[in-house]
């Protein structure tokens, strides 16, 4: 029985629980910058789907890969970290 490909998981604070069933999470990340060799941070807003309600905002969660739910979801709750 073959496995299907590796999703993946990412790390973020929920922004915004107004949608039902869905949740807007940030996810950052450290860029280093090609001449100045700084680093910089670099945000992306995911839409995810929340089944339970259960995120409120600042929430720190983490997502994982999923098919398309809607135009723009794509990812699913996995689990609250706090």
């Amino acid at each position: 029985m073959s496995e299907r490909g590796h999703r993946k998981i990412q790390e973020g604070v929920v922004v915004s629980d107004k949608m039902n069933k869905t949740v807007v999470v940030k996810v950052d990340r450290l860029v280093k910058h090609s001449l100045y060799n700084k680093y910089i941070k670099r945000s992306v807003t995911y839409k995810v789907h929340d089944e339970n309600n259960s995120c409120k905002v600042g929430d720190r969660v983490h997502i994982i890969e999923c098919r398309p739910l809607s135009k723009d979801k794509r990812w699913n709750l996995k689990q609250i970290s706090e």
